[in-house]
C-alpha cells in the first residue's frame, strides 16, 4: 500500500475521514445527472471506490455508508476479501477520504508568475514553469531538491506548457512560438542554460520553411509511448510531431479559433480531444482522419471558450474548463457529427483577459448542452486555468480539481457535484495544480510566484522531508 497506507494503519484515531471534507455548495446539474448513479461513469466511480462486498457481513449498511479505516483494517485482518490484502477499490475507499488540505508548505518562491506545475507519472519529479523563462524540475523523493534549473530558449511571453516524456528522460516546453524545445532531464548538468551549458533542440511545428513565427503553442503533450507530441496552437490547428522521424506528421485545421488545449484520449494514441475559443470540444480519430478530414464528433455546451481538457484515460470521458466559469463532464458517445458555437444568448461584450464575468451571464444555459454534468464555484479569468481528474490509485478518480482566478484550488465530487474542499493561500490566480499520483499531496502554483504543497498528514507535520519553511496562514 505504500507510505500513505502505513501511516493510516499506525494512527487509529483517523476513523472518520469525512471530517476533512468541508462541503460548500453543489451543482444541481451534476446531482440531477449522476447522484442516482444512473450513468455509467457514476457506476464506474462507485465500483472503483467501494469496499469489498464481503465487508457488508462485518459492517451492516456498508452499501450506503462509508466505512472507517479502523473497520476496514479489521476486515483485512479477518481476510474478508479472501485475498489477504486490500483490493484496489478498498484502497481508494480509504485513501480518497483523506484529501490533501493541510498546509501549505512552501516548495519554491519566485518573483515571476507560475504558469505550469505538474508531477511526473510516477510522482518522483515535479515540474514548474514560470513567466521569467525559468523551468524547474524538483526531485520529490529527495526533499524537493532542484534537479534541473532550466533557462528557456527563445521564450515568447511565457512558458505556456511543458510535458515530461513517459520515461522521464526528456522535457519539452512551449511558448507563443511554433518552436517546441526539448531538454535532456537526466543529463549531469543542474543548470541547463539554453545552448550555453546544454543544447535545447528545437522542434519546428510550422509547415513553412521561412522560420515564420506566425503562431504560438498553448498546449503540448507526449503520447503514452513517447514517440509523438500533440500540440494545440493559436492558428486554430492541431499538430502531431513524430519524434522518431523528427518531423511534423499531421496538421489539422481543427477549429475556428485558438486551440487552447489538446490531449490524447487514451493509451492507444488514436483518439485526440481538443478545446477551443470557438466554445467547442472535438474528438479526432486518426485512423479515419485521412479518409474523412473531419472530426469524429463535436460536443457543445460551453457558452465561452475552453481553457483546458483532461481525459479520464478510458477514451470515453473527459472534462473541460471553460471561460463560462464551469467545468463540464463529457461522454463522447453523446457527440454530434457537427456543430457550431452558439452565441444567441449573449447580448453583452466581454473579454475574460481583463473583465469580470457578467452577472447576467451566470445563469445562462446552452440550449443544446451535450455534457452530462456541470461543476460551478471556481473562477476562470485572465489565463487558461486547468482542471483534472484526481488520481486513479488513491481516489479512483472520484474527484475533479481545478485552479481558480480567486486564488484558490477547488475540489469537487465527480458524482454529486459537491464542492468538498477549497484550498486558500495564494494572493493571485492559480493557473495550475497537480495531485500526486500515489500520496495525498497536491501542489498549487500561482501568479504570486509561490509553489506550495498541501497534504493530509497524520500528525500535523509534513509527510515528506520539508526543506522549506512552512507558510503561515494570514
Amino acid at each position: 500500500m505504500g507510505y500513505a497506507m502505513s501511516r493510516l494503519e499506525m494512527d487509529s484515531e483517523l476513523c472518520d475521514g469525512d471530517k476533512t471534507m468541508p462541503e460548500a455548495g453543489s451543482s444541481k446539474r451534476a446531482s440531477k445527472s449522476l447522484n442516482k448513479l444512473d450513468h455509467e461513469i457514476a457506476q464506474v466511480t462507485k465500483l472503483n471506490t467501494s469496499p469489498h462486498k464481503q465487508l457488508a457481513k462485518l459492517v451492516p449498511g456498508t452499501q450506503k455508508l462509508s466505512v472507517s479505516p479502523v473497520k476496514m483494517l479489521v476486515g483485512r485482518e479477518a481476510n474478508y476479501s479472501a485475498r489477504g490484502r486490500f483490493s484496489a477499490a478498498d484502497r481508494c475507499h480509504m485513501l480518497s477520504r483523506y484529501l490533501p488540505v493541510k498546509g501549505p508548505w512552501l516548495v519554491d518562491q519566485m518573483s515571476t508568475r507560475a504558469y505550469v506545475s505538474q508531477f511526473s507519472a510516477d510522482g518522483s519529479l515535479f515540474v514548474a514553469g514560470f513567466q521569467g523563462s525559468y523551468i524547474r524540475i524538483y526531485n520529490v523523493e529527495d526533499g524537493w531538491k532542484v534537479q534541473k534549473n532550466i533557462l528557456a530558449k527563445s521564450l515568447r511571453w511565457t512558458v505556456t506548457d511543458t510535458s515530461l516524456s513517459p520515461d522521464q528522460r526528456h522535457l519539452v516546453y512551449a511558448s507563443m512560438s511554433p518552436i517546441v524545445h526539448i531538454v535532456d532531464v537526466r543529463s549531469a548538468e543542474t543548470e541547463s542554460l539554453a545552448n550555453v551549458t546544454e543544447f535545447h533542440d528545437g522542434l519546428d511545428f510550422s509547415s513553412s520553411s521561412d522560420g515564420s513565427y506566425s503562431f504560438g503553442i498553448f498546449s503540448v503533450k507526449f503520447s503514452t509511448d513517447g514517440r509523438e507530441l500533440v500540440a494545440g496552437s493559436s492558428d486554430d490547428s492541431i499538430y502531431v510531431y513524430d519524434l522518431e522521424q523528427n518531423k511534423l506528421s499531421l496538421k489539422i485545421l481543427a477549429h475556428t479559433s485558438d486551440v487552447n488545449t489538446v490531449c490524447f484520449a487514451d493509451e492507444s494514441g488514436h483518439l485526440l480531444f481538443s478545446g477551443s475559443d470557438d466554445n467547442l470540444c472535438k474528438v479526432w480519430d486518426r485512423r479515419c482522419f485521412i479518409a474523412k478530414g473531419k472530426p469524429a464528433g463535436v460536443l457543445s455546451g460551453h457558452l465561452e471558450g475552453i481553457t483546458f481538457i483532461d481525459s479520464h484515460g478510458d477514451g470515453r470521458y473527459f472534462i473541460s474548463n471553460g471561460k463560462d466559469q464551469t467545468i463540464k463532464l463529457w461522454d463522447i458517445r453523446k457527440m454530434a457529427p457537427n456543430a457550431t458555437s452558439y452565441s444567441g444568448l449573449r447580448n453583452y461584450e466581454w473579454d475574460y483577459r481583463w473583465m469580470d464575468y457578467p452577472y447576467e451571464a451566470r445563469d445562462l444555459k446552452h440550449p443544446s448542452d451535450q455534457s452530462i454534468a456541470t461543476y460551478k464555484g471556481h473562477s476562470v479569468l485572465r489565463t487558461l486555468i486547468r482542471c483534472y481528474f484526481s488520481p486513479v490509485y488513491s481516489t479512483g478518480q472520484k474527484y475533479i480539481y481545478t485552479g481558480s482566478h480567486d486564488s484558490c484550488v477547488y475540489i469537487y465530487d465527480l458524482v454529486t457535484g459537491k464542492q468538498v474542499a477549497s484550498l486558500q493561500h495564494h494572493k493571485s490566480t492559480v493557473r495550475d495544480c497537480s495531485w500526486h499520483p500515489y500520496y495525498p499531496m497536491l501542489v498549487s502554483s500561482s501568479w504570486d510566484g509561490d509553489v506550495v504543497k498541501w497534504e493530509f498528514p497524520c500528525n500535523g507535520e509534513a509527510q515528506f522531508p520539508a526543506t522549506k519553511k512552512r507558510i503561515r496562514r494570514q
